[in-house]
């Protein structure tokens, strides 16, 4: 169904395209994933995101990702004190890794878009420095930032102070925004930092392939500069981060950034979120009708909307800082969000707890044309709930939130297509539309799925479980009957007028019955002196032990290659754990190194140390080189699959360099070595003794 609507839209918006940038395009359908949550290293690495590229992509049109360039750190870091713009390896993974990720999702049409900070900037901070940023070299061109670009006032005086003990001179301009004292607060009315800031972002689009911004922090420097950004590197997508509930300081945000009149970025509509936010905390659904930027039919093409964000999702135990986060009915926040003109952005968070109803509300979304440009109005509500009318393209979408009991007749005109807790999505029957209430996906047992006409004439579905286009003699069913889905299928309805089949919905399902299992890990030797694994997991518990975990004695070869392993339980179908490989606790020797957390695990999986990167290894997934490889002796150099004299020559040979093989394969004693006890060891093993 998406790639069905993304071609209407595409034609419909290609005049629109084809222009200079207007910071969103007009009567857009996509739906946004924010694709990471707060100290999120595992979901978000690249390799990670690559591998649902399927899942993502069928769902959602663009997603935001943190901001991917080197902090020069080497522990975990979000991304918002970058030290690199034109160097994009970072806690997320490699700049290959994420030139991977990106290509894939846009051979399937998302879009990627980079979590831009260009308010601040950290230095290397070598020998106590607070402006030695580094210098890049890209295309040619040397490009760095100077003590001179940094703004006159910032962090309160206190860098100017540094600064004048150490003989070195700011720029004599203040902030033209809010100042934060994370970093070097950059001052924009700097040729020299407007040069930097776009050549970086002609880089994230022309080099790396992302498709537009989110600017951090917009606040803190005069939304001109926005305008100026972007009106050089027209992004196809652009998003402000101006942190504010009032909806006329948005609107005003938004026209600072014209460039020959026309608005040149969207922002967040943080007066959307306060709204369902204050609704849902306060028990008063009518609040959800307050004014917001996707309200205003003047901005709403510039409204992204959300109801949740890392910054204000509940953190746990973390010292200075405040959550903000909506305390129940998420689900009902995100069906009004998806219902509502602007662009929805989803939070990684609710996307993964509530994967099967999200996909049903974006599908029901497109399927009725909702643009960021629809019209929509209140159509009853008291305090205890609230019903909007959403006019698209090809119908209207009317969402419940609240107590949806009050109101489960709208009248004759509608068919209710979704129900839940708190929340019921109907549609008009002019969409004219098969509707099939279980979106695509892999389930564990056998379902019935129920057959809806949204249709003003036809009563009756037909339906194919095999991929082709149903006919007036196909299985025939009457709206509202229900089909058992008992095998992987691909379902394909469509409404019966006649003779005449029209409003064809097609969705793909998979059954996999789950059954509890167990999942080895197995680590490609890395020849260190030791090698640990520590794990924990969904629920943060600690598998192996404190860090920095366990000690791994037992190895075993695989075709002739030796890894370590260790074999975990998986006992439900949601479960899984993560992994780090270490090589010891740096609190006792800061020369040991690990690895990035990997994960989430569930199956076997193949692994190699890779790239170190700020300070930690990244590694290679190479379960595809060794799965359902024969299983060899510690004895078997040569892996011939036997242990004989014939080794002992194998091995003689690696000790001298004269062969090839595989040098974890001569570690026979498991010192982490190929040398002479090795032999020993070998020899001890043919007689029987080891």
């Amino acid at each position: 169904m998406k790639k069905i609507f993304l071609s209407l839209l595409t034609a419909a918006m290609l005049p629109l395209m084809s222009n200079a940038a207007v910071g969103w395009p007009a009567n857009y359908g996509g739906v946004m994933l924010q694709g990471f949550s707060w100290d999120n290293y595992v979901d978000t690495q690249w390799s990670n995101m690559e591998k649902q590229v399927d899942e993502l992509s069928s769902t959602f049109d663009i997603i935001w990702v943190p901001q991917s360039g080197n902090c020069n750190t080497g522990w975990n870091v979000m991304g918002y004190m970058p030290v690199y713009w034109f160097n994009h390896n970072s806690s997320f993974g490699t700049e290959r890794a994420l030139r991977s990720m990106i290509s894939a999702f846009k051979a399937k049409g998302t879009s990627i878009i980079e979590d831009v900070v260009i308010n601040h900037r950290s230095s290397l901070g070598e020998d106590g420095s607070w402006v030695d940023f580094p210098a890049e070299v890209y295309n040619g061109t040397t490009y760095q930032l100077l003590p001179t670009d940094v703004c006159a006032d910032d962090d309160g005086g206190k860098t100017k102070t540094w600064a004048t003990q150490h003989g070195i001179t700011l720029s004599g301009n203040n902030d033209t925004g809010e100042g934060w004292d994370g970093c070097r607060d950059l001052d924009h009315k700097s040729e020299n930092v407007r040069k930097n800031v776009k050549a970086y972002l002609d880089f994230l689009l022309n080099d790396l392939g992302y498709a537009g911004f989110r600017y951090d922090m917009v606040r803190g420097y005069s939304a001109s500069y926005t305008g100026e950004y972007n009106s050089t590197a027209n992004p196809t997508y652009s998003v402000g981060e101006l942190w504010d509930g009032n909806v006329n300081t948005l609107q005003n945000w938004l026209n600072a950034t014209k460039v020959n009149n026309v608005i040149q970025s969207a922002c967040f509509d943080f007066a959307f979120r306060y709204t369902v936010r204050d609704a849902i905390n306060q028990n008063n659904w009518t609040k959800v009708g307050n004014t917001s930027l996707a309200r205003n039919a003047n901005y709403r093409q510039f409204a992204v909307t959300f109801v949740e964000n890392h910054d204000m999702q509940d953190r746990g135990n973390v010292t200075n800082y405040t959550p903000d986060p909506i305390k129940k009915d998420t689900l009902a926040a995100n069906a009004f969000l998806l219902a509502m003109p602007g662009t929805p952005c989803v939070f990684l968070t609710h996307w993964k707890a509530y994967k099967k109803e999200i996909k049903s509300m974006v599908e029901a979304r497109k399927l009725a044309g909702v643009t960021n440009m629809s019209n929509t109005a209140p159509f009853r509500s008291s305090t205890t709930y609230y019903a909007a009318n959403t006019t698209g393209s090809r119908g209207k979408l009317l969402a419940v939130v609240g107590n949806t009991s009050i109101l489960t007749n709208p009248g004759t005109t509608w068919v209710n297509i979704l129900s839940g807790y708190h929340y019921s999505y109907f549609l008009s029957k002019d969409v004219e539309s098969a509707w099939i209430d279980v979106p695509s996906g892999t389930y564990e047992t056998a379902f019935p799925v129920k057959l809806i006409a949204v249709s003003n004439s036809a009563t009756q579905l037909v339906y194919t479980l095999d991929g082709s286009t149903p006919k007036a003699s196909s299985p025939k069913v009457n709206s509202g009957a229900s089909i058992n889905i008992t095998q992987d299928c691909t379902l394909t309805v469509g409404l019966l007028s006649g003779s005449n089949v029209t409003g064809i919905m097609k969705h793909e399902y998979k059954i996999q019955p789950f059954v509890p299992h167990t999942a080895t890990v197995y680590l490609k030797a890395p020849g260190w002196k030791d090698v640990y694994f520590y794990s924990w997991d969904k629920g943060n518990v600690q598998l192996l032990g404190n860090w920095p975990g366990t000690k791994q004695t037992e190895y075993k070869y695989i075709n002739g290659t030796k890894f370590y392993y260790h074999t975990f339980d998986i006992p439900t179908s949601d479960y899984y754990f993560n992994i780090i490989f270490d090589q010891g606790d740096q609190s006792v020797d800061p020369d040991l190194k690990q690895t990035v957390d990997i994960g989430p695990i569930n199956q076997d999986v193949y692994y190699e140390i890779a790239e170190l990167v700020n300070g930690k290894y990244t590694v290679n997934d190479i379960t595809s080189q060794y799965e359902g490889g024969t299983v060899g002796l510690p004895g078997d150099v040569n892996g011939d699959g036997k242990v004989n004299v014939s080794d002992v020559s194998a091995l003689i040979n690696m000790i001298l360099g004269l062969s090839a093989m595989d040098q974890s394969a001569g570690d026979v004693n498991g010192d982490g070595r190929v040398n002479v006890s090795d032999v020993s060891a070998l020899i001890n093993i043919i007689l029987g003794i080891a």
